[in-house]
């Protein structure tokens, strides 16, 4: 894989931060990589595999990687013009635009997500995204960053498919990555609340159940999740648990956001945790 590949969407949830401040185990020699809930990518990016499996219930989502992977030149030519036209009324043309094909459905999925406030991706009760625009200016990505994400996708297997369908796919020798949206049972979080629309804590406990079972399996396992007590418990009969911390996402000035934890838990190999230096 290329060493430079970063992710090309911001995603909320995404775990850059965790990939890059040192808090993110050392892992152990693995045969496969697996991620179900993909949204950015920011640890595959980062662990880099060989061999991996990214899926997600997102098609949408699924057809941008999907099409980086194989038609990365042309959406690169595509989101060139998007750059020399973005304005407001070019951003809500785009939002309300019906895709052709998987090509320009991508480069508008990759637009939006440049350009909308904050990265968000959400959608109305019909299914159609509702973001407005944000105050990003740039479209175009430099440095190579889109050839090295293909690049790196070249071996991937992408598939768009729930997250109980792929963790039932590992097997033991295989390192599996699970970072689903965030609820907690009886949490009253603002952005916890609306993930529950999304995945609902029945989901959380389905998605437990899923991992309780590759972790039987033998396959090395890490989850990140809401560092609430009920998501703890959960978790606490399968895996070890562990704090890691951020700065909140949600705090709409970088100068209001505060440091919030968010828990780690592992199964079937030594956290062995990097130091947290910052």
């Amino acid at each position: 894989m290329n060493s430079h590949a970063t992710p090309f969407l911001k995603w909320v949830g995404g775990k850059r931060w965790l990939s890059t401040n040192f808090q993110f185990p050392i892992l152990p020699s693995f045969q496969r990589y697996f991620e179900p809930f993909l949204g950015g990518g920011a640890i595959f990016f980062s662990v880099k595999p060989q061999v991996a499996i990214l899926s997600d219930i997102n098609q949408e989502l699924i057809n941008a990687y999907i099409q980086i992977k194989i038609n990365v030149d042309q959406i690169i030519d595509q989101l060139l013009k998007h750059q020399n036209l973005h304005c407001k009324e070019h951003y809500y043309s785009i939002r309300n635009l019906i895709c052709k094909d998987e090509l320009e459905s991508a480069v508008r999925f990759i637009y939006l997500n440049r350009t909308c406030w904050n990265g968000l991706y959400r959608v109305n009760r019909n299914g159609k995204f509702n973001v407005p625009i944000g105050t990003k200016k740039s479209v175009s990505f430099e440095n190579g960053q889109l050839e090295a994400a293909a690049e790196a996708l070249i071996f991937a297997e992408i598939r768009c498919s729930d997250f109980e369908d792929s963790i039932d796919m590992t097997d033991q020798g295989d390192f599996l990555f699970v970072d689903p949206p965030y609820t907690a049972n009886h949490n009253f979080n603002g952005f916890l609340k609306y993930n529950e629309s999304m995945f609902s804590w029945a989901d959380q406990r389905r998605l437990q159940a899923s991992v309780a079972r590759a972790i039987g399996r033998g396959v090395q396992v890490a989850v990140t999740n809401a560092d609430h007590e009920s998501v703890r418990d959960l978790y606490k009969d399968i895996a070890s648990y562990q704090q890691v911390w951020r700065a909140s996402i949600l705090a709409g000035k970088a100068s209001t956001r505060r440091r919030t934890s968010e828990a780690l838990f592992i199964a079937n190999f030594e956290p062995c945790p990097k130091v947290f230096t910052s």
